[in-house]
């Protein structure tokens, strides 16, 4: 065999040939490829993870998706019915080219739809007619008017119904493009109607059936069926001919068919003659500084938004507490495999990272089941929130697509702020005792709980300061920064409480025992529990408070159960006799006096002020509206002539009355001594007031003040013999007596009746009473109920109620969780001979733990916030004058008692639940 060799050169010594050196990769691009790669495989586990545990899985995405889905619903509701400028710009057109609202008779300014004007002068012009605007738009235009509100009154069925009338000529097609007719015709006559689907129903007719109006001076015949899509309710549409024109009509608009476009040159043109102008196509003719200020967001609309944020943080606070437990127990589940992962080189973050993903992967996919859920549900549904919450048709079909992309957004933050505190948990396990499958005992850091008594007392802090600055987000951002520091206590509180424990019997001692350890998944459920308890009490406690200053501060214009009577017609008007009969027949009652008003002088062409004058003695020396200093407002309320209530300044107005004291007692509520004595003095020709301050030495001065156009009259003071009445129901009065009003030369006539009940007639007796004066016209009747509290126990039942909800659902959730993790320590408890019994009686001594606790620490929270608030909020007004009625601290008892009732009805539903027998496991070898 040869062998050859390769030659070499002299004198050249043998090199290996260079390979080429690759350069290494940039650290920041290392890292991001790590980083994606690690956030790669953690997403895999995750999903894998969640086809596993489809009984969690479906839990947390129940809990993510509930609440995305009813905001996807309201936010796919909210945008079709927000119509676009288009959009209303077609509803209020309809077929037609234009649309004019004649609104001065000096230059306006407008925007570019329409939608808003302004005007520096000029009046209202006189009565506007069709040929005065065709005569300004030119020939070949024509126009049809269209007055969109007139008041109208109809016979019903049971009693008169107040709907909304449309004058437009429904025969011309400019006016018929702006309804949709569902049957029959357009009327054509005056005595013909047109009546809409809701008035069709509450009125109980057909077609072809007769109306009449309440005061029966006209009838009208039903001839069809339309709809306004702008107006769902009671609307009836009126002919021209019903209800001519007489004078100015501010809220007329002209519908206008041009032959031509419109132009910014015809649009300036009309601004010039006082007409505002609203086209298909924006006209321009705004300008920009319009344009801003009526698209500008005011103030009140930030700390409205600025509200509404924290509300929602709020929310999602809730959501995370909720789901916070499921990925606890997951993670205990599985420190086996996070011990492996670990051992095979994963560090703490990748750790983390493997737990978050969790959170990311069940954020997404809660997300798009709420998001498909709720646009779903908001286009189904369309049909009957357009009928009954709107009360308008939509515009087109959309969803709002920001919204939905920030709604999706929130559900993976819930989702990943919920998996946060296991992920930190799993990174820092003991891999040996994860790989043994020994649980870590849980201890908790002084830290949390120096930084929750922190968060609780500056939380608190912010929330009075917000009380004093009446800034409801501040107080929403001082009441979560409280509940997040309640919300670290937690675990410090359920050691302390495992540590008592041991007094206990069996069940409550291990469930005790159970919270203790399980800490990462008891303490979230125990705050939501206690968030919702909180915020419910907080609110009812404030509206419970309010509720009681507003009935201190009310004062009754009559006595409980009297009725006032007025004419809305005063040409034609029944007797005392025919009133009272009605009123004996119809409402009970037992007593009907005239109330007779004054005036000034026979014509009475101005404003009469007739009012009783203070001695100089009984006046303070201030008055409401002064800009007083800090000592000044120290000695008006020290002052005995200025210790009024702020309620008494702004409702101090005095009326005057002409009587000869039949009607006192019925408007007054005073006794039969007291009306002996007030109509002496009446017959004698003095007069009678209700507030004793006006009366000096046996008598009331009284002036009289007529306000004119013209050159000012002169004022008229008399002292007349008075009397005050010692304790008198009902707003301030004066009644003068005939002669009285005669030496103060006033006229005087019949306004109203005064009818005294026993009880408050309720509405079918009012329409009653209403139907049985119908050949009088109409009337309006004012009823004095009462001045009590405002009953505000439907609402306060109804937080306590969602409270409760919450409550029933955390302590489900926690207690499922629970039986899930102990499974090994009940077949324990079995194996030793525990009776089955044990298993029930745990299940309700867990859900005890939960929604006792948490209803407890929510209580609590929330007494402490009202009372902090409502503290506040009366510090903030003790230095002020007229002196307003300070804020009681009230206990919300109906929220309260439902709040402690919750717990229990959650322990029985845990017991209801849980099977009783307990789990027997064998080992196969």
């Amino acid at each position: 065999m040869t062998i050859r060799r390769l030659t070499r050169a002299a004198a050249r010594a043998d090199t290996a040939t260079p390979r080429p050196v690759t350069s290494p990769a940039p650290v920041g691009r290392r890292r991001f490829a790590e980083l994606t790669g690690s956030w790669r495989t953690a997403l895999r586990i995750a999903r894998r993870e969640s086809r596993r545990s489809r009984r969690r899985t479906a839990l947390v995405l129940a809990m993510i998706a509930m609440p995305v889905a009813a905001l996807a619903f309201l936010a796919a509701s909210y945008d079709m019915a927000e119509l676009t400028p288009a959009e209303r710009v077609d509803r209020r057109l309809g077929v037609a080219d234009a649309q004019l609202q004649w609104i001065a008779n000096a230059p306006v300014g407008q925007d570019e739809w329409g939608e808003g004007w302004y005007t520096r002068d000029g009046e209202l012009p006189g009565k506007v007619t069709a040929a005065q605007l065709t005569a300004l738009l030119g020939p070949g235009s024509r126009v049809t008017e269209l007055r969109p509100r007139v008041p109208l009154t109809l016979r019903g069925p049971r009693r008169d119904e107040v709907v909304n009338g449309r004058v437009l000529d429904l025969t011309d097609p400019l006016a018929r493009g702006l309804v949709r007719f569902r049957a029959g015709r357009a009327p054509q006559q005056p005595g013909e109607v047109a009546v809409s689907p809701a008035a069709l129903r509450r009125l109980d007719l057909r077609l072809g059936h007769a109306v009449a109006t309440a005061d029966g001076s006209r009838a009208y015949t039903v001839v069809g069926v339309v709809e306004f899509p702008d107006d769902l309710g009671p609307v009836v549409a009126l002919h021209p001919g019903a209800v001519p024109a007489s004078g100015p009509e501010p809220d007329s608009v002209w519908l206008a068919d041009l032959p031509g476009a419109v132009d910014a040159a015809l649009v300036s043109r009309l601004n010039d003659r006082g007409v505002v102008v609203t086209s298909r196509q924006p006209s321009g003719s705004g300008t920009a500084a319009n344009r801003t200020w009526f698209g500008s967001i005011t103030r009140d609309g930030a700390n409205d938004l600025s509200t509404g944020v924290l509300i929602a943080g709020l929310g999602l606070l809730e959501v995370v507490l909720l789901v916070g437990p499921a990925f606890a127990v997951g993670v205990r589940r599985r420190r086996r495999d996070l011990a492996l992962v670990a051992v095979a080189g994963g560090d703490a973050a990748q750790l983390r990272r493997v737990v978050l993903a969790d959170g990311v992967v069940l954020g997404v996919l809660g997300a798009a089941a709420g998001l498909l859920v709720g646009v779903g549900a908001a286009f189904a549904g369309r049909p009957l929130m357009e009928q009954y919450v709107f009360s308008a048709r939509f515009g087109g079909y959309r969803c709002w697509p920001t919204a939905l992309v920030l709604l999706g957004g929130v559900a993976v933050l819930a989702g990943v702020l919920a998996a946060l505190a296991p992920a930190w948990t799993a990174a820092r396990q003991d891999v040996s005792a994860g790989l043994a499958g020994r649980r870590t005992p849980a201890t908790s850091r002084g830290r949390w709980l120096a930084l929750g008594l922190a968060l609780v007392v500056g939380g608190a802090g912010l929330a009075a300061f917000g009380a004093t600055r009446t800034s409801p987000a501040v107080i929403l951002t001082g009441l979560i920064l409280g509940e997040l520091g309640l919300v670290c206590c937690t675990p410090t509180l359920l050691g302390a409480l495992a540590r008592l424990g041991r007094v206990l019997p069996l069940a409550p001692r291990i469930a005790l025992r159970d919270a203790s350890r399980n800490r990462a998944a008891a303490a979230p459920a125990i705050c939501a529990v206690m968030a919702a308890v909180a915020s419910s009490v907080a609110l009812g406690g404030y509206l419970a408070s309010d509720g009681a200053r507003d009935a201190r501060a009310y004062r009754p214009a009559l006595p409980i159960g009297h009725v006032l009577v007025n004419p809305n017609d005063s040409t034609r008007q029944p007797t005392l006799a025919q009133i009272t009969d009605a009123a004996r027949n119809q409402l009970g009652a037992g007593a009907v006096a005239p109330v007779r008003t004054p005036a000034c002088g026979a014509t009475d062409t101005g404003y009469c002020d007739i009012a009783p004058v203070l001695p100089p003695h009984e006046v303070c020396p201030w008055q409401p509206g002064d800009q007083l200093s800090e000592s000044q407002r120290q000695q008006a309320r020290a002052d005995p002539r200025c210790r009024i209530r702020e309620a008494d300044y702004f409702g101090g107005y005095v009326e005057a009355g002409v009587d000869d004291g039949t009607a006192l007692p019925l408007l007054t509520g005073v006794d039969a001594a007291t009306t002996a004595a007030a109509t002496a003095v009446l017959r004698a020709g003095g007069v009678v007031v209700t507030d004793p301050r006006y009366l000096h030495d046996g008598l009331v001065t009284v002036r009289v003040r007529e306000v004119a156009d013209g050159p000012d009259l002169p004022i008229t003071v008399r002292d007349l013999p008075g009397y005050a009445l010692p304790r008198a129901t009902g707003q301030s009065r004066l009644l003068l007596s005939a002669a009285a009003a005669r030496q103060l030369g006033l006229s005087w006539s019949a306004t109203g009746w005064v009818i005294g009940t026993t009880t408050a007639p309720d509405e079918e007796q009012q329409a009653r009473f209403a139907a049985a004066l119908r050949p009088f016209g109409t009337f309006s009747l004012s009823v004095e109920y009462s001045g009590g509290p405002r009953d505000v126990s439907p609402l306060l039942l109804l937080l306590a109620a969602a409270a409760g909800l919450i409550t029933v659902g955390a302590a489900g959730i926690a207690t499922a969780l629970a039986a899930a993790e102990g499974r090994a320590e009940l077949t324990t408890l079995a194996a030793v001979g525990a009776a089955p019994a044990v298993r029930r009686l745990l299940a309700i001594c867990q859900a005890g733990v939960i929604a006792g606790l948490g209803s407890v620490l929510g209580i609590v929270a929330g007494l402490g916030t009202a009372a902090i608030v409502l503290v506040s909020v009366n510090r903030q007004y003790a230095n002020a004058w007229p002196i307003p009625d300070p804020y009681p601290f009230l206990v919300p008892w109906p929220a309260l008692g439902v709040l402690v009732l919750v717990p229990v009805v959650a322990m029985l539903g845990a017991g209801l639940f849980t099977r009783a027998r307990l789990p027997i496991e064998r080992r196969l070898d």
